[in-house]
């Protein structure tokens, strides 16, 4: 059955780190929900309350577009080895730029990916675990490798106009407040 938090407490904080995917969801007062999955080492939780995790260059930047107009996220872990459970927190989140102040507090607290785009802080309002008994056994085999080596290819010159063209609105037209 579902149990409510208001805290990360050891246990879930063990559950996070053992994870090798997670979901990010986010979603403006109108157009599309998004829903994205993540990988590689990007996830840190900070405190009781506070999450951090590091978004790379991608197709879209739906997420920071959705967060200037609603701050509202769900991230959410699923057990696919061991014991089923399903997580899911809840909060308000800030997308923190490479010149923010904040950005260059925590961009340590990773390792160093090439692709790295903004980093993302999410205040933790309430956590939700349940079952999760209907989620698949799967097997870990190994990181895709494609997402570094193509942002490595690019370079920093290469990404940042990659970025400027394909990061800069959201699919429904939202600005993402990449320059």
């Amino acid at each position: 059955m579902a149990s409510f938090y208001t805290e990360v407490t050891p246990e879930i904080k063990s559950f996070i780190e053992a994870q090798k995917i997670f979901f990010v969801a986010t979603a403006a007062d109108e157009g599309r929900i998004n829903l994205s999955p993540k990988g590689l080492d990007t996830f840190r939780v900070i405190d009781n309350n506070r999450v951090l995790w590091l978004n790379l260059t991608g197709s879209g930047n739906e997420t920071a577009a959705h967060l200037l107009k609603n701050n509202r996220m769900t991230v959410m872990f699923c057990s696919f080895e061991g014991k089923p459970l399903i997580l899911r927190l809840y909060g308000n989140a800030k997308m923190y730029h490479e010149s923010d102040v904040e950005f260059k507090e925590y961009i340590d607290l990773f390792p160093k990916i090439s692709g790295t785009r903004q980093i993302v802080e999410m205040r933790v309002e309430s956590l939700q675990t349940s079952c999760g008994y209907a989620v698949p056994f799967m097997d870990f085999k190994d990181e895709r490798r494609q997402l570094n080596s193509w942002a490595e290819k690019q370079g920093e010159e290469r990404l940042q106009n990659y970025r400027k063209e394909k990061n800069s609105k959201s699919i429904d037209g939202f600005e993402t407040g990449l320059t």
